[in-house]
């Protein structure tokens, strides 16, 4: 079965309340991203966040930013077991996954990556939970000149890739508890999509 590396965050639920998230990076475990984002969330001067007066609190980056995982999608969702079992532990620590967020992804990967990245969604997602998909895609089986371009030259290097339809991506999220609630036109001939998981 093919598989793909793939990027995909998540940002978890505060912990004690005294931060607004929890952010969760990911990325391909070959891809030698995870040294530049762990010397970039140790060293950064900090973050500031807003409080409820006109004072702004300054905290580490890394108290809002954990260290990145390895995640790599498979039609039946994230393959490594490690990062399965710690997201899994989030859950039972009662820190559910409010946002996940997949750039350029779905178009430069296998169909059965999107899959998994759907299925991941409705099994981490809490209720209104939002997965956040940015990327160029097909509409009524057609793009624009240049997307069809980028189409035909994404299947050049690989059969299995290619610009999706944007249908076909709304009824697999539909399947699996997750509806569209907003489409939004972007520069470059892009849409970012917001899905929202359904209550159950």
């Amino acid at each position: 079965q093919q598989q793909q590396q793939q990027q995909q965050q998540a940002v978890a639920a505060p912990k004690d309340g005294s931060c607004l998230l929890d952010y969760i990076p990911s990325s391909p475990p070959s891809d030698g991203s995870h040294q530049s984002i762990e010397a970039y969330r140790l060293q950064s001067d900090g973050v500031s966040i807003p409080g409820q007066t006109t004072t702004t609190t300054t905290i580490p980056l890394s108290d809002v930013v954990r260290s990145p995982i390895a995640l790599t999608l498979s039609e039946t969702g994230i393959i490594q077991e490690e990062s399965n079992l710690f997201l899994q532990q989030q859950q039972q620590q009662q820190l559910p996954v409010s946002l996940m967020i997949c750039i350029n992804m779905i178009h430069i990967s296998p169909w059965t990556a999107t899959i998994g990245l759907i299925k991941t969604a409705q099994r981490l997602l809490h209720p209104n939970g939002i997965l956040y998909c940015y990327g160029p895609y097909k509409e009524g089986g057609t793009a624009v000149e240049s997307n069809l371009r980028f189409d035909q030259s994404l299947k050049t290097r690989d059969p299995s890739w290619g610009v999706r339809d944007l249908e076909r991506v709304v009824a697999l999220a539909k399947e699996h508890d997750l509806t569209l609630v907003k489409r939004i036109e972007m520069p470059a001939n892009n849409l970012s999509l917001i899905f929202q998981k359904n209550k159950t």
